[in-house]
């Protein structure tokens, strides 16, 4: 399996209205450092996994309507948790979403999306495109 990780990041604010989420239930800041895996099973014909560009303008699309938003107030947000698992899930699909329209994606076998809080922190969601 093959697989290249484009990095970038964003800032959010929300809340967590939940006992579990101590201090963290109050409006409050992060910003995430965004890892996206893209994996294959075999490169393609010009021996990659996905353009780097590509992947990246992608990724920033995505983020793009996070940034420097109040997530409390976001529409896709509306009723749900924006926990950064949460989050990770999200962008995987809002990723995925926008592979459909290259001719190259369809040959990507799973994205794993990361997210780091800081460098003792970070969660991972896996979504298996090859089941799609």
């Amino acid at each position: 399996m093959f697989s290249l990780t484009v990095r970038r990041h964003f800032m959010i604010a929300h809340s967590l209205p939940r006992e579990a989420f101590g201090p963290a239930q109050g409006l409050h800041g992060a910003t995430f450092v965004t890892e996206v895996t893209f994996r294959r099973r075999t490169l393609n014909e010009d021996a990659i996994v996905l353009d780097i560009g590509a992947a990246g303008t992608m990724i920033e699309e995505v983020l793009a309507g996070l940034n420097y938003r109040n997530l409390d107030e976001h529409p896709d947000f509306a009723g749900k948790l924006s926990t950064t698992e949460a989050l990770a899930e999200y962008i995987a699909q809002s990723v995925a979403d926008k592979l459909k329209d290259d001719d190259d994606g369809g040959q990507l076998a799973g994205i794993d999306v990361t997210l780091r809080e800081n460098p003792d922190a970070w969660a991972t969601y896996s979504l298996d495109l090859s089941a799609a």
